[in-house]
């Protein structure tokens, strides 16, 4: 935990560890209704999300939610000009604890939506759990990674291994995405593995 924060994560990558294509847009091939109902039930009992500009969520409960959209073109607060819902952060500028209240949130679970360096920043704040789905038929050539530190050729499981999450069993969802829960290695109970 991240003071009175959970930091969890959620991301849909393909077999390639992609979250997006070349263009940097999500394609309709990751878009899998399993992961959706899975991913929705999660959301509705985050007490805020936090994503970059170009990731969302777009369900029925979206506009309600409490969010953080992460800027560099900020220099720490600033309210969201289409919501009233967000504010725009830059973590050079304002804690986490700030960005939070700034939004009426002071304890629960933080949401983490990506992209590639939201779930960066988050991974050196400490992921309490990371759920990790993939869609093992689909592959993005060229796409763009989970993590910044995937572009290497590292896979996003060995860049969570790599700072010490370990990696629970591996659930199907249905016959299209897996799902697994990463956890830091002193925490091995899985806390929430149903859909």
């Amino acid at each position: 935990m991240h003071g009175p924060f959970r930091i969890v994560a959620y991301a849909i990558a393909s077999a390639d560890g992609m979250i997006a294509d070349e263009t940097g847009s999500m394609p309709k091939s990751l878009n899998l209704q399993a992961d959706q109902d899975f991913f929705e039930k999660a959301l509705d009992h985050a007490a805020v999300v936090a994503h970059g500009r170009l990731s969302q969520e777009d369900q029925p409960n979206s506009p309600k939610r409490r969010r953080l959209v992460l800027t560099r073109k900020i220099a720490g607060l600033a309210p969201h000009p289409d919501n009233a819902n967000a504010r725009l952060w830059n973590p050079a500028g304002a804690s986490l604890e700030e960005a939070c209240a700034s939004v009426g949130c002071f304890s629960g679970a933080v949401a983490v939506l990506g992209g590639p360096h939201v779930y960066s920043l988050f991974l050196k704040i400490g992921y309490d759990d990371f759920y990790l789905s993939s869609a093992p038929k689909v592959k993005l050539p060229g796409g763009v990674p989970v993590f910044a530190e995937c572009r290497p050729g590292r896979t996003p499981g060995e860049v969570l291994a790599s700072t010490g999450h370990e990696p629970g069993p591996t659930q199907w969802l249905d016959d299209e995405v897996t799902l697994v829960e990463w956890r830091p290695r002193a925490l091995k109970v899985p806390r929430f593995l149903s859909a």
